[in-house]
Protein backbone atom coordinates (compact mmCIF):
# COMPACT_ATOMS: atom_id res chain seq x y z
CA UNK A 1 0.00 0.00 0.00
CA UNK A 2 3.00 2.19 0.54
CA UNK A 3 4.61 1.71 -2.36
CA UNK A 4 1.38 2.60 -4.43
CA UNK A 5 1.21 5.88 -2.67
CA UNK A 6 5.02 6.37 -3.09
CA UNK A 7 4.74 5.26 -6.67
CA UNK A 8 1.69 7.28 -7.24
CA UNK A 9 1.95 10.34 -4.84
CA UNK A 10 2.26 13.30 -7.06
CA UNK A 11 -1.49 11.89 -8.27
CA UNK A 12 -2.62 11.12 -5.42
CA UNK A 13 -2.02 15.01 -3.73
CA UNK A 14 -3.64 16.00 -7.21
CA UNK A 15 -6.37 14.34 -6.86
CA UNK A 16 -6.67 15.66 -3.19
CA UNK A 17 -6.32 19.20 -3.54
CA UNK A 18 -8.53 18.67 -6.61
CA UNK A 19 -11.21 17.22 -4.29
CA UNK A 20 -10.72 19.89 -1.50
CA UNK A 21 -11.08 22.66 -4.22
CA UNK A 22 -14.40 21.13 -5.23
CA UNK A 23 -15.73 21.29 -1.61
CA UNK A 24 -14.46 24.70 -1.42
CA UNK A 25 -16.48 25.26 -4.18
CA UNK A 26 -19.61 23.47 -3.61
CA UNK A 27 -19.74 24.78 -0.14
CA UNK A 28 -19.78 28.50 -1.80
CA UNK A 29 -21.82 28.10 -4.78
CA UNK A 30 -25.23 27.80 -4.96
CA UNK A 31 -28.19 26.48 -7.03
CA UNK A 32 -30.91 28.52 -7.74
CA UNK A 33 -33.07 27.38 -5.04
CA UNK A 34 -30.52 29.00 -2.73
CA UNK A 35 -29.33 25.65 -1.67
CA UNK A 36 -26.05 24.97 -1.19
CA UNK A 37 -24.43 22.04 -4.00
CA UNK A 38 -22.53 20.27 -1.16
CA UNK A 39 -25.74 19.81 0.83
CA UNK A 40 -27.77 18.78 -3.22
CA UNK A 41 -25.01 16.63 -3.22
CA UNK A 42 -24.83 14.90 0.26
CA UNK A 43 -28.29 13.97 -0.05
CA UNK A 44 -28.73 12.89 -3.53
CA UNK A 45 -25.35 10.24 -3.14
CA UNK A 46 -27.02 9.29 0.97
CA UNK A 47 -30.72 8.67 -0.14
CA UNK A 48 -30.54 5.50 -2.12
CA UNK A 49 -28.43 3.88 0.47
CA UNK A 50 -31.03 5.27 3.27
CA UNK A 51 -34.10 4.02 0.58
CA UNK A 52 -32.41 0.36 0.90
CA UNK A 53 -31.76 0.58 4.73
CA UNK A 54 -35.24 1.57 5.22
CA UNK A 55 -36.59 -1.48 3.12
CA UNK A 56 -34.57 -4.04 4.85
CA UNK A 57 -35.43 -2.55 8.26
CA UNK A 58 -39.48 -2.72 7.49
CA UNK A 59 -39.33 -6.01 5.68
CA UNK A 60 -37.34 -7.67 8.48
CA UNK A 61 -40.28 -5.85 11.56
CA UNK A 62 -43.19 -7.39 9.62
CA UNK A 63 -41.66 -10.47 9.38
CA UNK A 64 -40.86 -10.35 13.35
CA UNK A 65 -44.10 -9.48 14.12
CA UNK A 66 -46.13 -11.51 11.75
CA UNK A 67 -44.12 -15.28 12.07
CA UNK A 68 -41.62 -15.15 14.76
CA UNK A 69 -43.80 -13.00 17.47
CA UNK A 70 -47.20 -15.02 16.99
CA UNK A 71 -47.31 -16.32 20.60
CA UNK A 72 -48.73 -12.82 21.79
CA UNK A 73 -51.67 -12.75 18.73
CA UNK A 74 -52.52 -16.62 20.02
CA UNK A 75 -52.59 -15.52 23.58
CA UNK A 76 -54.92 -12.30 22.84
CA UNK A 77 -57.10 -14.36 20.25
CA UNK A 78 -57.86 -16.72 23.56
CA UNK A 79 -58.37 -14.34 26.03
CA UNK A 80 -60.90 -12.23 23.27
CA UNK A 81 -62.94 -15.94 22.53
CA UNK A 82 -62.80 -16.54 26.85
CA UNK A 83 -64.77 -12.79 26.77
CA UNK A 84 -66.90 -13.24 23.99
CA UNK A 85 -67.58 -16.75 25.67
CA UNK A 86 -68.45 -14.70 28.62
CA UNK A 87 -70.61 -12.08 27.18
CA UNK A 88 -72.54 -15.25 25.44
CA UNK A 89 -73.48 -16.88 28.61
CA UNK A 90 -74.03 -13.44 30.27
CA UNK A 91 -76.62 -12.93 27.47
CA UNK A 92 -78.08 -16.29 28.19
CA UNK A 93 -78.76 -15.55 31.41
CA UNK A 94 -80.37 -12.75 31.43
CA UNK A 95 -82.68 -14.18 28.41
CA UNK A 96 -83.54 -16.29 30.58
CA UNK A 97 -84.24 -14.43 33.87
CA UNK A 98 -86.45 -11.85 31.70
CA UNK A 99 -88.38 -15.11 29.98
CA UNK A 100 -88.87 -15.86 33.79
CA UNK A 101 -90.21 -12.52 34.89
CA UNK A 102 -92.79 -12.33 32.32
CA UNK A 103 -94.05 -15.47 32.79
CA UNK A 104 -94.01 -15.26 36.57
CA UNK A 105 -96.01 -11.74 35.44
CA UNK A 106 -98.26 -14.05 33.39
CA UNK A 107 -99.20 -16.47 36.13
CA UNK A 108 -99.72 -13.26 38.88
CA UNK A 109 -102.29 -11.74 36.26
CA UNK A 110 -103.82 -15.36 35.77
CA UNK A 111 -104.28 -15.89 39.64
CA UNK A 112 -106.15 -12.59 40.15
CA UNK A 113 -108.57 -12.86 37.14
CA UNK A 114 -109.45 -17.06 37.61
CA UNK A 115 -111.73 -17.67 40.24
CA UNK A 116 -110.34 -20.90 41.18
CA UNK A 117 -107.60 -20.93 43.93
CA UNK A 118 -104.96 -21.97 42.75
CA UNK A 119 -100.84 -22.43 44.13
CA UNK A 120 -97.81 -21.35 42.34
CA UNK A 121 -94.94 -24.21 41.97
CA UNK A 122 -92.00 -24.46 39.58
CA UNK A 123 -90.47 -27.58 37.77
CA UNK A 124 -87.53 -28.50 39.47
CA UNK A 125 -87.04 -32.31 37.80
CA UNK A 126 -87.87 -34.40 35.14
CA UNK A 127 -88.81 -38.47 36.41
CA UNK A 128 -88.80 -41.57 34.55
CA UNK A 129 -92.28 -42.94 35.41
CA UNK A 130 -93.40 -46.39 35.54
CA UNK A 131 -92.77 -46.57 31.68
CA UNK A 132 -90.47 -45.64 28.93
CA UNK A 133 -92.84 -43.16 27.67
CA UNK A 134 -93.84 -41.80 31.17
CA UNK A 135 -94.28 -38.14 31.51
CA UNK A 136 -93.65 -36.70 34.53
CA UNK A 137 -92.22 -33.75 36.36
CA UNK A 138 -91.53 -32.66 39.62
CA UNK A 139 -92.41 -29.46 41.36
CA UNK A 140 -90.96 -27.28 44.10
CA UNK A 141 -94.60 -27.81 46.12
CA UNK A 142 -96.23 -30.33 48.01
CA UNK A 143 -98.19 -31.72 50.98
CA UNK A 144 -97.34 -29.23 53.42
CA UNK A 145 -98.70 -26.14 51.01
CA UNK A 146 -102.01 -28.16 50.85
CA UNK A 147 -101.27 -30.23 47.47
CA UNK A 148 -103.15 -33.62 47.42
CA UNK A 149 -103.18 -36.04 44.65
CA UNK A 150 -105.01 -36.12 42.14
CA UNK A 151 -105.64 -31.88 41.52
CA UNK A 152 -104.94 -30.55 38.51
CA UNK A 153 -102.11 -28.42 37.03
CA UNK A 154 -102.55 -25.79 34.93
CA UNK A 155 -100.74 -22.75 33.24
CA UNK A 156 -102.58 -19.41 31.53
CA UNK A 157 -102.17 -21.33 28.18
CA UNK A 158 -103.94 -24.55 29.17
CA UNK A 159 -104.08 -27.61 31.24
CA UNK A 160 -100.65 -29.23 31.98
CA UNK A 161 -101.22 -32.66 34.06
CA UNK A 162 -102.39 -33.97 37.50
CA UNK A 163 -100.58 -34.60 40.47
CA UNK A 164 -100.00 -38.35 40.94
CA UNK A 165 -98.38 -38.39 44.42
CA UNK A 166 -97.99 -35.71 46.97
CA UNK A 167 -94.75 -35.45 49.37
CA UNK A 168 -94.18 -32.84 52.14
CA UNK A 169 -91.62 -30.79 49.68
CA UNK A 170 -92.48 -31.99 46.38
CA UNK A 171 -94.87 -33.35 43.97
CA UNK A 172 -94.71 -35.42 40.95
CA UNK A 173 -97.21 -34.68 38.20
CA UNK A 174 -98.51 -36.89 35.02
CA UNK A 175 -98.03 -34.52 32.05
CA UNK A 176 -100.80 -34.64 29.74
CA UNK A 177 -98.72 -36.38 27.11
CA UNK A 178 -98.48 -39.26 29.43
CA UNK A 179 -100.57 -42.73 27.91
CA UNK A 180 -102.16 -43.13 31.40
CA UNK A 181 -103.42 -39.70 31.41
CA UNK A 182 -107.09 -38.70 30.77
CA UNK A 183 -109.51 -35.72 31.29
CA UNK A 184 -112.71 -35.05 29.88
CA UNK A 185 -112.91 -32.46 26.78
CA UNK A 186 -115.46 -30.42 24.85
CA UNK A 187 -115.07 -28.95 21.63
CA UNK A 188 -115.72 -24.75 21.62
CA UNK A 189 -117.60 -24.54 18.26
CA UNK A 190 -119.94 -27.56 17.79
CA UNK A 191 -120.08 -28.77 21.66
CA UNK A 192 -118.65 -32.07 21.13
CA UNK A 193 -117.56 -34.03 23.97
CA UNK A 194 -114.42 -36.65 24.19
CA UNK A 195 -111.97 -37.50 26.80
CA UNK A 196 -108.15 -36.26 25.69
CA UNK A 197 -105.59 -38.98 25.76
CA UNK A 198 -101.85 -38.98 25.62
CA UNK A 199 -100.04 -41.14 23.72
CA UNK A 200 -96.61 -40.52 25.26
CA UNK A 201 -95.23 -37.97 22.46
CA UNK A 202 -95.98 -34.18 21.80
CA UNK A 203 -99.19 -35.32 20.56
CA UNK A 204 -102.19 -36.21 21.79
CA UNK A 205 -105.90 -37.72 20.88
CA UNK A 206 -109.52 -37.09 21.38
CA UNK A 207 -111.28 -40.25 22.19
CA UNK A 208 -115.22 -41.42 21.71
CA UNK A 209 -116.17 -38.71 19.26
CA UNK A 210 -118.43 -40.69 17.29
CA UNK A 211 -118.15 -40.53 13.02
CA UNK A 212 -121.33 -38.13 12.62
CA UNK A 213 -120.85 -35.69 15.22
CA UNK A 214 -118.65 -32.38 13.33
CA UNK A 215 -115.54 -31.40 14.55
CA UNK A 216 -113.11 -29.19 12.37
CA UNK A 217 -109.65 -28.51 12.22
CA UNK A 218 -108.23 -25.70 14.51
CA UNK A 219 -110.97 -25.87 16.67
CA UNK A 220 -110.07 -25.29 20.45
CA UNK A 221 -111.11 -28.10 23.03
CA UNK A 222 -111.90 -27.15 26.75
CA UNK A 223 -112.10 -29.05 29.52
CA UNK A 224 -115.84 -30.29 30.25
CA UNK A 225 -115.69 -30.77 33.95
CA UNK A 226 -116.72 -34.46 34.38
CA UNK A 227 -113.29 -36.13 35.22
CA UNK A 228 -113.51 -33.89 38.50
CA UNK A 229 -110.18 -33.18 38.14
CA UNK A 230 -110.40 -30.16 36.24
CA UNK A 231 -112.93 -27.86 36.02
CA UNK A 232 -114.89 -26.27 33.10
CA UNK A 233 -113.49 -23.83 30.74
CA UNK A 234 -109.81 -24.79 30.33
CA UNK A 235 -108.50 -24.69 27.54
CA UNK A 236 -107.30 -28.14 26.90
CA UNK A 237 -105.82 -29.16 23.08
CA UNK A 238 -106.53 -27.47 19.55
CA UNK A 239 -107.22 -30.25 16.23
CA UNK A 240 -104.80 -30.57 14.17
CA UNK A 241 -106.31 -33.57 11.85
CA UNK A 242 -109.72 -35.26 11.59
CA UNK A 243 -110.05 -38.74 10.48
CA UNK A 244 -113.25 -40.88 10.50
CA UNK A 245 -112.96 -44.51 11.89
CA UNK A 246 -114.62 -47.42 12.80
CA UNK A 247 -116.46 -46.49 15.24
CA UNK A 248 -115.50 -43.25 16.44
CA UNK A 249 -113.29 -40.19 15.28
CA UNK A 250 -109.62 -40.07 15.09
CA UNK A 251 -108.67 -37.16 16.22
CA UNK A 252 -104.97 -35.83 16.78
CA UNK A 253 -104.58 -32.55 18.85
CA UNK A 254 -101.71 -30.45 20.05
CA UNK A 255 -101.77 -29.59 24.11
CA UNK A 256 -101.99 -26.14 24.33
CA UNK A 257 -100.39 -26.28 28.10
CA UNK A 258 -97.22 -27.69 26.84
CA UNK A 259 -96.76 -26.02 23.53
CA UNK A 260 -94.06 -23.40 25.67
CA UNK A 261 -93.04 -25.92 27.75
CA UNK A 262 -92.99 -26.19 31.91
CA UNK A 263 -91.80 -23.92 33.90
CA UNK A 264 -93.75 -22.16 36.26
CA UNK A 265 -97.14 -23.77 36.75
CA UNK A 266 -100.54 -23.86 39.16
CA UNK A 267 -102.13 -26.35 40.98
CA UNK A 268 -105.73 -26.36 41.20
CA UNK A 269 -106.54 -26.14 45.06
CA UNK A 270 -110.50 -25.26 44.36
CA UNK A 271 -111.17 -25.62 40.88
CA UNK A 272 -114.37 -23.08 39.46
CA UNK A 273 -116.24 -23.73 36.26
CA UNK A 274 -116.30 -21.25 33.87
CA UNK A 275 -118.01 -20.93 30.93
CA UNK A 276 -116.96 -21.61 27.58
CA UNK A 277 -115.96 -18.67 25.20
CA UNK A 278 -117.56 -18.04 21.99
CA UNK A 279 -116.44 -18.80 18.67
CA UNK A 280 -116.02 -15.50 17.23
CA UNK A 281 -117.69 -14.82 14.45
CA UNK A 282 -114.68 -14.46 10.92
CA UNK A 283 -116.46 -11.40 9.44
CA UNK A 284 -117.38 -8.59 11.79
CA UNK A 285 -118.68 -4.78 10.88
CA UNK A 286 -116.73 -3.29 8.76
CA UNK A 287 -116.42 0.67 9.10
CA UNK A 288 -116.78 3.50 6.38
CA UNK A 289 -115.33 7.07 6.55
CA UNK A 290 -118.54 9.62 5.75
CA UNK A 291 -118.07 11.13 2.45
CA UNK A 292 -116.11 14.03 1.37
CA UNK A 293 -117.42 17.54 1.53
CA UNK A 294 -120.27 18.19 -0.90
CA UNK A 295 -120.89 14.62 -2.14
CA UNK A 296 -124.54 13.58 -1.87
CA UNK A 297 -125.02 10.41 0.67
CA UNK A 298 -126.51 7.46 -0.28
CA UNK A 299 -129.80 6.56 1.63
CA UNK A 300 -129.68 3.44 3.20
CA UNK A 301 -131.41 0.50 1.25
CA UNK A 302 -134.58 -0.58 2.74
CA UNK A 303 -134.55 -4.58 4.04
CA UNK A 304 -136.88 -5.81 1.45
CA UNK A 305 -135.41 -3.99 -2.05
CA UNK A 306 -132.58 -5.26 -3.91
CA UNK A 307 -130.11 -3.07 -3.27
CA UNK A 308 -129.91 -4.67 0.34
CA UNK A 309 -129.41 -8.48 -1.04
CA UNK A 310 -126.87 -8.53 -4.01
CA UNK A 311 -127.49 -12.18 -5.01
CA UNK A 312 -129.50 -13.51 -7.42
CA UNK A 313 -131.74 -15.37 -5.67
CA UNK A 314 -132.66 -12.11 -3.52
CA UNK A 315 -133.24 -9.89 -7.25
CA UNK A 316 -135.57 -12.44 -8.27
CA UNK A 317 -137.17 -12.93 -5.20
CA UNK A 318 -137.88 -9.01 -5.53
CA UNK A 319 -139.02 -9.30 -9.28
CA UNK A 320 -141.66 -11.76 -8.51
CA UNK A 321 -142.76 -9.64 -5.09
CA UNK A 322 -143.45 -6.91 -7.58
CA UNK A 323 -145.13 -8.88 -10.27
CA UNK A 324 -147.53 -10.37 -7.33
CA UNK A 325 -148.23 -6.65 -6.37
CA UNK A 326 -148.62 -5.01 -9.79
CA UNK A 327 -151.26 -7.67 -10.63
CA UNK A 328 -152.87 -7.75 -7.12
CA UNK A 329 -151.78 -11.61 -6.33
CA UNK A 330 -150.75 -12.73 -2.89
CA UNK A 331 -148.72 -15.88 -2.91
CA UNK A 332 -149.43 -18.59 -1.42
CA UNK A 333 -153.63 -17.71 -0.54
CA UNK A 334 -154.48 -18.17 -4.13
CA UNK A 335 -157.48 -20.94 -3.93
CA UNK A 336 -157.20 -24.06 -6.29
CA UNK A 337 -157.77 -23.36 -9.93
CA UNK A 338 -157.59 -19.62 -9.62
CA UNK A 339 -155.77 -18.09 -12.35
CA UNK A 340 -151.45 -17.61 -12.08
CA UNK A 341 -149.92 -13.96 -12.48
CA UNK A 342 -148.36 -13.40 -15.20
CA UNK A 343 -144.56 -13.53 -14.88
CA UNK A 344 -143.59 -12.30 -18.22
CA UNK A 345 -144.90 -8.91 -17.05
CA UNK A 346 -142.59 -6.04 -16.91
CA UNK A 347 -142.24 -3.82 -13.73
CA UNK A 348 -140.27 -0.87 -13.61
CA UNK A 349 -136.65 -1.34 -11.93
CA UNK A 350 -136.41 0.66 -8.27
CA UNK A 351 -135.71 4.07 -8.52
CA UNK A 352 -137.55 4.37 -11.64
CA UNK A 353 -140.74 7.26 -12.24
CA UNK A 354 -143.17 4.42 -12.09
CA UNK A 355 -141.90 2.53 -9.20
CA UNK A 356 -142.49 3.11 -5.25
CA UNK A 357 -139.77 3.36 -2.75
CA UNK A 358 -140.08 -0.73 -2.44
CA UNK A 359 -139.95 -1.23 -6.06
CA UNK A 360 -143.21 -2.04 -6.28
CA UNK A 361 -145.39 0.03 -9.85
CA UNK A 362 -147.36 2.46 -8.26
CA UNK A 363 -150.63 2.55 -10.57
CA UNK A 364 -152.01 -0.83 -11.94
CA UNK A 365 -150.63 -2.46 -15.22
CA UNK A 366 -152.16 -3.76 -18.11
CA UNK A 367 -151.55 -7.23 -17.86
CA UNK A 368 -153.02 -8.74 -21.47
CA UNK A 369 -155.88 -11.37 -21.58
CA UNK A 370 -156.96 -10.73 -18.14
CA UNK A 371 -160.42 -10.77 -17.56
CA UNK A 372 -162.30 -11.03 -14.33
CA UNK A 373 -162.62 -8.18 -11.67
CA UNK A 374 -159.18 -6.39 -9.52
CA UNK A 375 -161.13 -5.52 -6.76
CA UNK A 376 -164.35 -6.25 -5.25
CA UNK A 377 -167.10 -5.07 -7.83
CA UNK A 378 -164.69 -3.44 -9.96
CA UNK A 379 -163.63 -4.14 -13.78
CA UNK A 380 -160.38 -3.98 -14.92
CA UNK A 381 -159.00 -0.14 -15.64
CA UNK A 382 -157.79 -0.80 -18.96
CA UNK A 383 -159.19 -2.56 -22.33
CA UNK A 384 -157.52 -6.11 -23.16
CA UNK A 385 -155.55 -4.24 -25.24
CA UNK A 386 -152.14 -3.50 -23.62
CA UNK A 387 -151.64 0.03 -22.99
CA UNK A 388 -148.12 1.89 -23.81
CA UNK A 389 -146.14 2.70 -21.10
CA UNK A 390 -145.53 6.09 -20.27
CA UNK A 391 -142.23 6.83 -18.35
CA UNK A 392 -143.30 10.39 -16.67
CA UNK A 393 -145.87 10.96 -15.22
CA UNK A 394 -147.49 7.62 -14.41
CA UNK A 395 -150.36 6.40 -16.75
CA UNK A 396 -154.02 7.48 -15.01
CA UNK A 397 -156.66 4.69 -14.60
CA UNK A 398 -159.89 5.46 -15.77
CA UNK A 399 -163.16 5.59 -13.13
CA UNK A 400 -164.31 2.09 -12.55
CA UNK A 401 -167.79 1.74 -13.29
CA UNK A 402 -170.16 1.93 -10.40
CA UNK A 403 -172.90 -0.90 -9.54
CA UNK A 404 -176.53 0.51 -9.71
CA UNK A 405 -177.60 0.84 -6.05
CA UNK A 406 -179.55 -2.05 -4.39
CA UNK A 407 -183.22 -1.75 -4.24
CA UNK A 408 -185.17 -1.12 -1.41
CA UNK A 409 -186.79 -3.77 0.73
CA UNK A 410 -190.19 -4.14 0.76
CA UNK A 411 -191.94 -3.69 4.23
CA UNK A 412 -193.10 -6.46 6.26
CA UNK A 413 -196.73 -6.62 7.55
CA UNK A 414 -196.90 -5.10 10.59
CA UNK A 415 -198.13 -7.85 13.82
CA UNK A 416 -201.69 -7.81 13.97
CA UNK A 417 -202.99 -6.26 17.07
CA UNK A 418 -203.80 -8.37 20.06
Amino acid sequence: MESLLNRYRNITVLLLVIFAQLVLVAVQVKNDQDVRMIRVWSVTAVTPLARALEGVRSGTVGVVENYVLLKNADAENRRLKSQLDQLKMENQFLRQQLATADRAKALSLFQTRTPSKTLAARVIATGAGAGTNSKVVFVDTGSTAGVQKGLGVVTPDGIVGKVIASYPTASMVMLATDPDFAAGVVSQKHQVKGVLKGQGYAECKVDFVPNEEKVDVGEVFYTSGDDRIFPKGFPAAIVRVVRPGSEFKEILVDPIGLEHGAEEVLILLEGVSQAIPEVQAAGGPVYLAPPPPGEPVAAPAEPGSTAASGTEADRLLERYRQIGAAQGHKFGEGLPGSKPPDFNLKVPPAGAPGATASGSAQAPLAVPGATGTTGAGQRPAAPPTAVPKQSSPPATTLPARQSPPPAPKAAEPSAPPQ
